[in-house]
């Protein structure tokens, strides 16, 4: 049965992926354009919130405002995200947090290493 199976590539993928991975090949047929354009979006979304106090602050009070509300966002974030990853919500909005003042701290760190200044 399973040579006869393998002679059709499709069959045999189709199969693979339905008793391997339990999932449907008929719900991956994403379009990445879509894909594109939502991913764009959100990350505008989320790119307005650490910028938010320079419109109406300077120095050293935007930047503590922006590290607040980029914590505020990445909680709000780690929190919805809990809806469907089955762990509690303070956990996913800690988990969160961390991961974007990680990602933050190293962004932080290249630039200065490569000398970028922001005046």
């Amino acid at each position: 049965m399973a040579s006869q199976l393998m002679q059709d590539k499709d069959k045999a993928l189709d199969a693979l992926v339905r008793e391997e991975l339990g999932l449907d090949p008929a719900e991956l047929s994403g379009n990445p354009w879509s894909a594109a354009g939502v991913s764009f979006r959100l990350f505008a979304i989320g790119a307005i919130f650490p910028a938010m106090p320079f419109l109406w602050s300077s120095g050293m009070p935007a930047i503590v405002q922006c590290i607040g509300c980029s914590v505020l966002a990445l909680a709000a974030i780690g929190v919805f995200t809990s809806l469907f990853n089955g762990r509690s919500a303070g956990f996913s909005a800690v988990q969160q947090i961390l991961i974007g003042l990680v990602a933050a701290a190293f962004t932080f760190g290249v630039g200065r290493a490569l000398g970028v200044a922001v005046s």
